[in-house]
């Protein structure tokens, strides 16, 4: 189920850039990760981890889920860098 919004995440990011790594956590869904352009479902360390469902995360990248309310509602949680989440929203902003 992941690799297919890995796919979805990795046509929407076609001709865009993203600086930084960036790790979709779904706890025992898995892992997306983004790695300066490079989607995989590998897990690895990277800059930043948002903790979210695989529901949340399919509404994020819809633009169905507002990030900033999200994080204040505890749908999503934010380890690491706030920089690198910060170039997520102007990413599917």
């Amino acid at each position: 189920m992941l690799e297919d919004i890995a796919g979805d995440i990795r046509k929407g990011l076609d001709g865009k850039r993203f600086d930084g790594s960036l790790k979709f956590d779904c706890g025992d869904d898995g892992v997306i990760i983004l790695d300066n352009g490079h989607v995989a479902t590998d897990d690895q360390s990277t800059d930043c981890t948002l903790r979210l469902s695989t529901d949340n995360l399919k509404k994020l990248l819809r633009g169905q889920l507002n990030p900033m309310t999200a994080v204040m509602m505890g749908k999503i949680k934010i380890s690491g860098d706030m920089a690198v989440a910060m170039k997520l929203g102007k990413l599917i902003g």
